[in-house]
């Protein structure tokens, strides 16, 4: 529940007086697992604006309905690069496609395995980091209590809020683990809200 979230993360002051100028999140869970891992990689290092640009392309490809593993895998390569893509994501999102037909990306196997099993999991596609794991475990399994340390604006966001020296990248991130273990279970709520006051700032 919303409150419940709300209630743990005013604790901490910092996020206290960000919740209570902000509304409330509720993380929702989405099939096509595929879809939205393809999703991440299009994403990757691109501003909001032309990621949904490309996403748009891409399923216009498949008249725009979510297209099957299969589908994306007989896509010819060169169509998928004409929609924007660059030839490293053109292959992982083959990548992608490929390692649904074979191994499986359900969202009810997936909804079985603890955060870091499905992160071992996804970074086995080649192209699948981390981050794009922890992104997918955020916004398309929905899972409450995902913290993606290495993300630039969450960092952006604790170095300015928390006043964290930014010089030391390992002090940093060790700083910034300490700061969020104490916002467990619901680190996925304590992120949207520092995202969102960054994108404000």
């Amino acid at each position: 529940m919303p409150s419940d979230y709300i209630n743990h993360l005013s604790k901490d002051k910092v996020l206290k007086k960000l919740l209570k100028s902000q509304k409330v999140f509720r993380l929702k869970k989405r099939k096509d697992v595929h879809l939205h891992l393809c999703g991440s990689i299009m994403s990757q290092q691109l501003s909001t604006k032309v990621a949904d640009i490309i996403h748009a392309r891409f399923l216009g490809l498949y008249e725009n309905r979510v297209p099957k593993p299969d589908e994306i895998l007989a896509t010819p390569f060169e169509a998928l690069r004409a929609i924007g893509l660059s030839n490293a994501k053109t292959q992982y999102i083959l990548n992608v496609a490929r390692f649904a037909m074979e191994k499986g990306l359900d969202h009810r196997h997936l909804s079985k395995l603890s955060e870091e099993e499905i992160i071992v999991y996804l970074t086995g596609i080649k192209g699948v980091g981390r981050w794009t794991s922890e992104m997918l475990l955020m916004f398309t399994l929905g899972r409450e209590d995902v913290f993606p340390a290495d993300d630039l604006g969450i960092q952006k966001a604790m170095i300015s809020l928390y006043g964290l020296d930014s010089k030391n990248k390992k002090k940093l991130r060790e700083r910034m683990q300490k700061i969020s273990a104490n916002w467990s279970p619901y680190r996925t709520y304590a992120c949207l809200h520092l995202w969102r006051w960054k994108d404000k700032t």
